[in-house]
């Protein structure tokens, strides 16, 4: 029996300040360029003045990407396109600069945190500040057995907690959320299909480095073969994520609600981040609201699930690689649209005395020509 009430996160979690959203969309009006004409950046303006309850709108300064990384079990069934066991190697070359990640966070100037919840390689190999929060080594093959037991769920999804409170006390301002793994695209597509309702074909797609029709059709069965293992623990979140969830992803659940709690917002990257961020809008169904998503990978389980929580891709480049990149490409965009709102002049306030003056004049016109 988990000693964690996630009920508490419920009552923990508040909406964004929805006068300061008000006040947000009044200085918009007040603003040169007319209202509507910056597109979606005027909602993206106003959604962060809100999140930061603060008008004018902060700018985004102190970004950071987290990536959770871990290996799973399934990747054994050959569903992956790369081999079992294999995340570490990932791993080592974000940390080494060699990633499509690491090179975009270069060049944006946006440090990268790697935490470690479930590789499968010995601890040493890696720096002690990725591995000091490591659960175990691999997860289970969810087809056939719990991907952890209920204590490390429960361990993992506190480490995501205890992350998310580190960033926020450091002044992190916004996270981009990612996940490094193999075979973790199938325990979403797991999560997705069960909390969706669906069927196993709906939610499986062809993963981060692409796989074939074989690999496809494998991948399918074992998240039909997870689901049936899925469904009789529906109602308990946190036994959901130890029996086809992993020790990276409970983490990432823990992250997004507590990140929710602390009024820190996140850019959510890939299905896997998706499928974590169904399973917390399940437990707080205001936490989506601090949550942005990113970019829409062409992953069907993503599609879902973001449909499920309402919310619109920013972009839509069909980044497939997973590792936070699809989520850091929309950082700029996040940031454009906070200086836009929060530097765009106003208009003169003798010209808005005149806009107003205009309708009586034409009233006054037309009631003298009857």
């Amino acid at each position: 029996m988990s000693s964690l009430n996630l009920d508490d996160f419920t009552d923990l979690i508040e909406r964004p300040d929805g006068g300061v959203r008000r006040d947000a969309e009044a200085r918009r009006e007040r603003q040169i360029v007319p209202p509507g004409a910056l597109g979606r950046l005027d909602d993206l303006g106003e959604w962060l003045a809100a999140a930061q309850s603060a008008v004018p709108v902060r700018s985004v300064e102190r970004p950071r990407v987290v990536l959770f990384a871990g290996d799973h079990g399934i990747a054994e069934l050959g569903v992956s396109g790369r081999a079992a066991g294999s995340a570490a190697e990932l791993v080592r070359e974000v940390l080494e600069g060699g990633r499509p990640v690491s090179i975009l966070a270069r060049r944006l100037g946006v440090p990268v945190r790697v935490v470690d919840m479930a590789l499968d390689c010995d601890p040493d190999e890696l720096p002690q500040d990725v591995v000091r929060h490591r659960v175990r080594r691999g997860s289970g093959r969810i087809d056939v057995e719990d991907a952890l037991t209920l204590e490390e769920a429960e361990a993992a999804f506190r480490a995501g907690v205890a992350v998310a409170d580190e960033e926020a006390d450091s002044g992190t301002d916004l996270v981009v959320l990612g996940d490094v793994s193999v075979g973790g695209t199938t325990a979403a597509g797991v999560l997705v299909a069960a909390l969706c309702g669906t069927d196993a074909s709906v939610v499986t797609g062809r993963g981060g480095t692409g796989i074939d029709d074989l690999a496809w059709m494998r991948k399918c069965a074992a998240i039909r073969d997870a689901l049936r293992r899925a469904r009789p623990v529906l109602g308990d979140q946190l036994q959901l994520l130890a029996t086809v969830g992993g020790a990276d992803l409970a983490a990432i659940t823990g992250f997004l609600l507590q990140s929710a709690v602390r009024k820190l917002p996140v850019v959510l990257d890939g299905v896997v981040v998706a499928a974590c961020a169904l399973v917390g809008q399940r437990i707080a169904f205001r936490a989506p609201d601090w949550w942005l998503a990113g970019q829409s990978s062409g992953e069907p389980g993503q599609a879902k699930a973001l449909d499920r929580m309402a919310l619109e891709p920013l972009l839509d480049h069909g980044v497939t690689v997973g590792e936070g990149a699809g989520g850091l490409l929309a950082l700029p965009l996040v940031q454009a649209a906070a200086a836009l709102a929060a530097e765009l002049p106003e208009k003169p306030a003798a010209f808005e005395e005149s806009q107003e003056e205009e309708p009586e004049k034409a009233s006054e016109e037309e009631s003298e020509e009857e």
